[in-house]
């Protein structure tokens, strides 16, 4: 049988071909990942740090084995999203969560993490395939709606004393469906909430594709942004009494975008002097322009960017301008392109082998590996002081790779 492709195009950038078939063996690679059990480290009435209330400074050139730690405990949350996520094309059950609640920790790799699933997680894309395409394609390419992660909360005495607080994760995995992949290539910056009138590249922007994934409902699920809050609410009610609470998001490719346009609608929610909002993120594109990330620093929100320099989708979509160090008419001009992004949140720079494999280098379990052969005596990589931001030019890549 001969592939069907894709013809992408672009703002004056080649055509691109995606094979379809290879998504189900991109999406084989990922849940390939092998399991890194790091080690139970008391963080105890030194929690707040470790979530970034004060930016990880002094932990991250070198890596604290602390944090350490904790970065590869929520690596396994992002995981367990991918494994309990049927991924074969061809079943009746595509993309529908494999495990029931109650079980799916247990049966995705994590049995004995201390957190109970409240939820699982549900995306609907808003691209579609013409008429002739759909009519023809298989039932699989034109899936709409897809389980995308889950809610966990701690509910383990011994958990619950070693992280000295009651931890909520929202894990949400990458791309796997058709359509999503679809939703990537709408790369152009759109406002993300009702402002009042500025000039565009003062208000907060952030990728279109993401944004639609992240409010789209269906007729069977509400959107994921809905479905997000009325969970929190529940949790927030649930546990008004005892430990403080935290909601760390965390994901992997897509599900790291979607990790952080989630992480701040739950701050905007509980507020500054709400419960602590936390990113830590694997192999994330770029979600916003540099007002959405004020808008994130300003509401609290901490975001752990996880980064692999050789991992090109880390550095798409759009461009980065550093006005201060190059004047604005550039960023002005740059700015009616649509497509000025920033890089949102602070960032830990991992450093592996050079791979023209765009796969290999995106891959969970390799980013999950090169955070594990991290100490204090290792460093990963040159301070971000010594890599200072300056201005990058565009790479256009079709969609997401995982």
């Amino acid at each position: 049988m001969s592939p069907s492709t894709l013809t992408v195009s672009a703002i004056s950038h080649p055509t691109f071909f995606i094979p379809t078939y290879h998504i189900a063996h991109i999406t084989r690679r990922i849940t390939s990942t092998a399991n890194i059990d790091p080690p139970a480290t008391l963080l105890g009435n030194r929690w707040m740090e470790f979530q970034g209330a004060n930016n990880w400074d002094g932990l991250l050139y070198p890596l604290n084995p602390t944090l350490r730690a904790e970065i590869l405990r929520y690596g396994s949350f992002v995981q367990a999203a991918y494994t309990c996520c049927e991924l074969d094309p061809f079943s009746s059950s595509y993309a529908t969560c494999r495990f029931p609640k109650h079980s799916l920790l247990r049966l995705s790799g994590l049995p004995s993490s201390g957190y109970r699933v409240t939820r699982n997680l549900h995306a609907t894309s808003t691209s579609s395939l013409p008429r002739w395409a759909a009519d023809a394609a298989p039932s699989f390419i034109s899936r709409q709606s897809s389980c995308i992660g889950f809610v966990a909360v701690c509910n383990n005495d011994t958990e619950l004393s070693r992280l000295g607080r009651r931890d909520v994760v929202i894990s949400l995995r990458g791309t796997v469906t058709f359509l999503e992949w679809l939703d990537n290539l709408h790369a152009s910056l759109t406002p993300f909430c009702s402002t009042k009138p500025e000039r565009s590249e003062h208000k907060p922007m952030v990728e279109r594709g993401f944004l639609n994934l992240f409010t789209s409902s269906s007729p069977e699920y509400h959107s994921l942004r809905d479905q997000i809050r009325k969970v929190v609410r529940c949790l927030l009610n649930e546990f008004d009494s005892g430990p403080a609470i935290s909601f760390t998001f965390t994901g992997h490719s897509l599900g790291a975008a979607l990790a952080v346009l989630a992480a701040d609608d739950v701050k905007a929610m509980v507020g500054r002097t709400g419960p602590m909002v936390t990113v830590v993120s694997f192999g994330g594109p770029r979600v916003g322009n540099a007002s959405f990330g004020h808008r994130m620093e300003a509401k609290g929100s901490k975001v752990l960017r996880i980064v692999n320099t050789n991992d090109i989708i880390t550095k798409v979509p759009g461009f980065v301008h550093n006005s201060e160090k190059e004047g604005l008419a550039p960023n002005w001009l740059l700015s009616k392109t649509g497509w000025v992004y920033a890089d949102i949140g602070r960032e830990l720079r991992l450093r592996g082998s050079r791979n023209a494999n765009v796969v290999a280098c995106h891959d969970l379990k390799h980013y999950l590996h090169l955070v594990n052969q991290l100490s204090d005596a290792c460093p990963n990589f040159t301070s971000e002081e010594e890599n200072p931001r300056k201005w990058r030019g565009p790479v256009f890549v079709a969609g997401d790779v995982c």
